[in-house]
């Protein structure tokens, strides 16, 4: 029997939902430079707390967003993920009314002419950033769900061989949708406005949804997987009856206690990668379209802003497709134990970021070797995580592979804010300071970028180090 292959219809689904996950994720980056900041007089800093919060929350979202993934089950966890968040994305497009009204300010005309340092401005900016705070805290409240539910469904689907494959595939929505993002926001808010722009690309979720709710079962029950296919995704299961799918797992079944999942070296292991890699993506994510208009003047609803992002996620959408080609390589192959396989693959993918150490020196020549750079080295992230991400399914039982990928997000979105807070502040201090500030040879604001630019560039070496550490050989967890 030829079997079927609706593992790779789901696949591509979660591919969609990140993409929309992305997306909602980079209204804020750009727009909030030429759009909205001049509306509230935000600065470096405020946007810092913006960005850096929203990692606070999700952070601490995460560590109970698997653990409801594995509690509610795949399909309705899902569902109520992508619905949250999609209804906060769509809220953000209220904040400049309700400041308004707020602060009695009539029009945006009246908001962008206030006095700066007046009373009545600060009082703008103030209750402008609580308000997107709100926002992004409903936001990260369901976005946090994404990853725990989409490596939860890779499991489900994929035996270990192609677990990385199928996760590069998902996880390139990040990458397309930071690629589609700054070729259609910017242009949705300059011709309806940054608030249009939150809503349209937030609406996005809901119809998602629907797809959702007809396509996923657990793959004993779906009528679109074959015997064959079927066979196909549990080959892994040691003694597994394929044909029984009268009476599948129950979803929570064998699942390990969430305090005892810290008493594992393997869960410690997932935390480092997380914690040491997950910041700088966050970072380029965030502030690329900042850093292109400070150091270029390329407002991010200009041409040359919209190419030279394009060009970077371009870059990181077609080289990490390939991170999920090599660890195959390396088992089917070299015959390599797939862990090890994952493992030297993910330490080649993290000698990528080093051409971080280059981007600021090379971009006093052109905005292109920035561009580049940093696209190779967040092609390098993209590859290093989908390898990550699919350890917990080669270690773990299903029914705790989104608790442990909720504890791993904490860890990864508390570096995001520290690296996001750290960078609005370090930013706004170095700007100050002018050439009493420097760095390797740069001052002010630059010397300030190549700082964040050299923490990028080690962190994924550290990373490896520190897990290869804890986790040297293959071991799964037995309940």
């Amino acid at each position: 029997m030829k079997k079927s292959n609706w593992r790779w219809w789901l696949c591509s689904l979660l591919f969609v939902a990140t993409t929309i996950n992305y997306m909602d994720r980079q209204v804020l980056s750009l727009t909030w430079k030429d759009f909205i900041a001049p509306e509230f007089h935000w600065s470096n800093s405020d946007y810092g707390l913006i960005t850096g919060s929203f990692s606070i929350f999700y952070a601490i979202i995460s560590l109970f967003a698997g653990r409801f993934i594995d509690w509610a089950g795949t399909k309705r966890g899902y569902l109520i993920a992508i619905f949250v968040w999609s209804l906060g994305a769509c809220l953000h497009a209220a904040c400049g009314a309700v400041t308004m009204w707020w602060t009695g300010v009539e029009s945006t005309e009246a908001l962008i002419a206030l006095e700066k340092g007046s009373a009545l401005m600060l009082a703008v900016s103030t209750v402008s950033v609580w308000l997107f705070l709100a926002c992004r805290a409903i936001l990260a409240l369901g976005e946090a769900g994404n990853f725990p539910a989409a490596i939860k469904v890779t499991a489900e689907y994929f035996p270990r061989k192609d677990r990385a494959l199928a996760t590069s595939i998902f996880n390139a929505g990040a990458s397309v949708g930071a690629l589609a993002a700054p070729a259609t926001i910017p242009l949705l808010a300059r011709a309806w406005g940054w608030e249009m722009a939150f809503i349209i690309i937030g609406a996005l979720g809901f119809v998602w949804m629907f797809f959702w709710s007809a396509m996923y079962d657990k793959p004993e029950q779906s009528r679109h997987v074959n015997k064959a296919e079927l066979a196909y995704i549990l080959q892994d299961e040691a003694g597994s009856d394929p044909t029984a799918s009268a009476q599948p797992a129950a979803e929570g079944q064998g699942a390990i206690p969430f305090l005892r999942c810290f008493c594992f070296r393997q869960t410690w292991s997932f935390i480092a990668g997380k914690f040491f890699t997950d910041g700088v993506w966050w970072f380029f994510l965030f502030w690329a379209p900042a850093y292109f208009s400070d150091q270029y003047g390329y407002r991010s609803d200009s041409s040359q802003a919209i190419v030279l992002i394009s060009v970077l996620y371009l870059i990181v959408t077609v080289v990490s497709i390939g991170g999920g080609y090599l660890p195959k390589y390396f088992v089917e192959r070299r015959g390599m134990e797939p862990y090890a396989g994952r493992m030297l693959a993910m330490l080649l993918f993290a000698f990528f970021p080093l051409t971080a150490l280059f981007a600021q020196p090379l971009g006093v020549y052109s905005a292109w070797f920035p561009a580049v750079i940093i696209g190779l080295a967040g092609a390098g992230h993209q590859s290093w995580s989908a390898n990550l991400y699919s350890t917990i399914g080669d270690m773990f039982p299903k029914s705790t592979v989104a608790t442990i990928t909720g504890i791993g997000t904490m860890a990864g979105g508390i570096a995001s804010f520290l690296i996001n807070m750290g960078s609005g502040v370090l930013f706004d201090y170095s700007a100050a300071q002018g050439s009493a500030f420097s760095f390797l040879g740069f001052e002010g604001k630059e010397a300030g970028y190549m700082i964040v630019f050299c923490i990028c560039a080690v962190a994924y070496i550290i990373a490896w180090s520190v897990m290869k550490s804890l986790v040297p050989k293959y071991k799964k967890i037995e309940v």
